[in-house]
């Protein structure tokens, strides 16, 4: 039937010019994003079950950091621990040499000066934090929640057990005295009335000595003390009270099962410190195998293969050039209507 009212041929290469066109956009548009999906149009399951896995794989990254930070945690805990253990070990030599009696009692206080010293830093030692998280407790285990997975329950406890050093280091006493000046001596103060040599520091902290105020050209001038003179004093250290005395025999042999206890503590807290960063190693290696694997499956459900991309490109640049030009065919197929008609 001859009819030109209806082109079907020109309706027809029409729609495959728009197919084509549409075909082409796609291709164009991933090759150009690198994305086989850029929108749910594309392909609506696969782009919820992507979103899903990019959850999973940045939770797992971040877990991945929080595992490293608790290892990081673990091994500063751990080198405290050592350090509190060799100045345990040096206080137990000290201890055994004490006890034994070819010493004299002027040998034992020169042991517990050194003893003191290290009480101090054990102390110190005590009081260690990760980036202001309190490592150690003396009253009760420490827990510290590890976050190592994307969901809620995939956590990790790093329990740091209780560690009491105070039957060993004592407790230090209040806290240092800073360099000053005396307040003004009263008549009552046994210093007036005195001899004293005006000293540098007398000078740099603008002190009074015999009435009247120090400068440089009085360091070393000896003058009489009177009332109201302000002069320089030193710091005062932190103390220790308490914990472990070796000044003498009897107190070096106690000491020595009182050091024991506290290393057998220290052992103790390490040992769980090493269990946990072990595990928390584990959890990182298996974070980092599961991303690569969640990454694969999301790359193949989400990027584009660019090798089909542009073959269907070409595809489509072919078809829509040869259905432009069928269309503009079709067009041209009704004028043989006019033959009819002559």
């Amino acid at each position: 039937m001859t009819v030109i009212g209806t082109n079907i041929s020109s309706m027809r290469a029409a729609s495959a010019s728009t197919s084509a066109n549409s075909a082409l956009s796609t291709a164009m548009e991933r090759l150009s994003t690198g994305k086989r999906i850029n929108s749910a149009k594309d392909d609506a399951a696969g782009l919820a079950i992507a979103t899903s896995m990019t959850s999973q794989i940045k939770g797992m990254n971040q877990a991945i950091r929080n595992s490293n930070d608790g290892i990081a945690l673990a091994q500063t805990a751990d080198g405290a621990l050592g350090e509190a253990s060799n100045i345990l070990q040096r206080m137990r030599e000290l201890a055994v040499q004490s006890a034994s009696g070819t010493y004299k009692d002027a040998d034992r206080l020169n042991m517990q000066t050194e003893v003191t010293e290290l009480q101090k830093q054990l102390v110190s030692i005590s009081g260690t934090t990760f980036n202001g998280v309190d490592l150690f407790s003396k009253t009760a285990n420490k827990d510290i929640n590890v976050q190592t997975g994307s969901k809620s329950t995939d956590q990790v406890n790093l329990t740091i057990s209780k560690m009491d050093l105070s039957a060993v280091s004592g407790t230090t006493t209040a806290a240092a005295t800073d360099a000053g000046l005396t307040s003004p001596l009263t008549a009552a103060d046994s210093r007036v009335g005195t001899r004293y040599v005006i000293t540098a520091e007398d000078v740099a902290f603008e002190g009074t000595a015999g009435g009247a105020a120090v400068t440089n050209a009085d360091i070393g001038k000896e003058v009489t003390l009177e009332e109201n003179d302000e002069l320089y004093v030193a710091a005062t250290p932190a103390g220790v009270s308490g914990g472990i005395n070796v000044g003498t025999d009897t107190g070096a042999t106690g000491a020595l099962t009182l050091i024991d206890n506290a290393l057998a503590a220290v052992n103790t807290t390490r040992a769980s410190l090493g269990a946990g960063q072990s595990r928390l190693e584990s959890v990182v290696n298996n974070l980092t195998t599961n991303v690569t694997n969640l990454s694969d499956a999301k790359s193949r459900i989400e990027d584009a293969d660019f090798s089909a991309e542009t073959q269907a490109l070409a595809k489509a640049q072919i078809l829509s050039q040869a259905s432009t030009a069928m269309l503009a065919q079709a067009n041209q197929s009704q004028q043989g209507v006019l033959k009819l008609l002559q």
